[in-house]
């Protein structure tokens, strides 16, 4: 992978993937536990960065309460600031295509000349509203989307 990296504009990764694949471990965070550090992942971010030299590093960060409910956000940098995301309890419908979800979020957002800040809202909320859904697909609209990154949590039907 480390081959490759040094090609990628984007860098995508969990904590599980820093450590694992890299060897690169975020400092005081306890993910079981619902403990993440900031700074830790800071860390991680920036280490990736000086590795393999991506424009953009984001990491999705997940905290486990249970199988079936988790906090779930996102941190980004560009190479010189770091961003993090609101946090959003969610309660898992179906795991699967969360992180795609974000990728792809987090790509459209930057291919549409959004900010960092919002782009790594926009992918959050994707991965989010994509953990509400069955199967691998997320087949919520941009706008809904756009919506719950803009604040509007509030789960009600929008005409």
């Amino acid at each position: 992978m480390g081959n490759l990296c040094s090609f990628v504009d984007v860098l995508i990764a969990n904590e599980e993937d820093a450590k694992d694949v890299f060897g690169i471990e975020a400092a005081n965070t306890d993910i079981s536990g619902g403990s993440l550090s900031h700074d830790g992942y800071k860390s991680v971010a920036k280490q990736l960065s000086d590795r393999f030299g991506p424009q953009i590093v984001a990491i999705t960060l997940r905290t486990s309460k249970s199988a079936s409910d988790n906090g779930w956000s996102g941190m980004l940098y560009d190479n010189k600031d770091f961003y993090f995301s609101k946090q959003y309890d969610v309660h898992i419908v179906d795991r699967v295509g969360g992180g795609d979800s974000f990728g792809a979020g987090l790509i459209y957002s930057i291919m549409n000349g959004e900010t960092p800040a919002y782009s790594l809202e926009f992918a959050v909320a994707a991965s989010c509203l994509k953990h509400s859904v069955e199967g691998d697909f997320n087949i919520v609209s941009a706008d809904e989307v756009r919506k719950l990154a803009g604040g509007d949590g509030s789960g009600r039907v929008q005409r």
